[in-house]
């Protein structure tokens, strides 16, 4: 019998604690959470220190705790003109390059023409290309055809560098799209524009929204370009750049922390919505 229990044991599975076998089991997701962490790292940092009171000029020691700057985030000269302004640009170049790629997705994935890869091409080069020579470029584009600088120069490179992201988002979307769901459409009487807003346009929609959503973020965030093709505009990030040259004031920390909880408002919502879509309908 007690040779019975010795061999029963023995032969048993180790269940007990192995730190490497636990750590071999588990290395993706602490690589992700590693990940994760470090990607975050800078906004918790921005959001500390929005709760700052500095004695000088500088955010970059811990002095005070304070709310301050919550209070009066406008407190600090043509800090919310030029937010205002950069999301006035971020929604406009967001509604052009969303219409004009959605436009350009569907005639690249549907039709064939002579320029097709010709265009594929030129649509590829303003995300390979670095942003210093495609701001160079366009600011002697403007130069040449004698076009202040200003408001519109601002929103027709922003429309040019984010129709690329359009495109590609879209364009992925509809290529993946089943052209049998179309023919079941029209098999069934729908007319061209009924099949397109009840059928093609559905599909579509994540591509289309993902495409909007990237270029408002790159619109928004854009200082090489806009730079270049300002002159004397200020938008957001110029203005964080050249409070930079003087001492950051902490309210730009608190826009700062402000838009990263709407982003991350905005994906819980999604992430909400879409658990809710999968389970009504299973």
């Amino acid at each position: 019998m007690a040779a019975t229990d010795t061999t029963t044991a023995a032969t048993a599975p180790r269940t007990g604690g192995n730190p490497l076998r636990w750590l071999r089991r588990n290395i993706v997701t602490l690589a992700g959470l590693a990940t994760l962490g470090y990607l975050i790292l800078p906004n918790i940092v921005v959001m500390v220190f929005s709760f700052n009171k500095p004695n000088g000029r500088f955010n970059y020691q811990w002095q005070h705790f304070s709310t301050d700057a919550w209070a009066d985030p406008c407190g600090v000269a043509d800090l919310c003109g030029s937010l205002g302004l950069s999301l006035q640009i971020a929604l406009w170049a967001t509604l052009g390059a969303t219409v004009l790629g959605t436009m350009i997705s569907f005639a690249l994935a549907r039709y064939r023409f002579r320029a097709r890869a010709g265009v594929n091409t030129l649509i590829f080069l303003p995300m390979a290309m670095p942003e210093v020579v495609m701001a160079a470029s366009l600011a002697t584009l403007f130069l040449n055809m004698g076009i202040e600088f200003g408001f519109w120069t601002i929103l027709i490179a922003h429309i040019m560098f984010c129709l690329s992201f359009v495109v590609t988002a879209v364009k992925a979307r509809v290529m993946s799209m089943d052209p049998r769901l179309e023919q079941a459409a029209q098999d069934l009487y729908a007319s061209p524009l009924q099949t397109f807003l009840r059928v093609t346009l559905p599909i579509a929609a994540p591509g289309i929204a993902s495409g909007a959503l990237l270029s408002f973020a790159l619109s928004f965030d854009d200082f090489i370009i806009t730079n270049f093709n300002a002159g004397s505009t200020v938008t957001f990030p110029m203005f964080v750049w050249g409070s930079a040259q003087r001492g950051t004031p902490v309210q730009i920390n608190v826009i700062g922390t402000a838009m990263f909880l709407v982003a991350v408002l905005c994906v819980l919502v999604g992430q909400v919505a879409g658990n809710r879509r999968k389970r009504s309908n299973p």
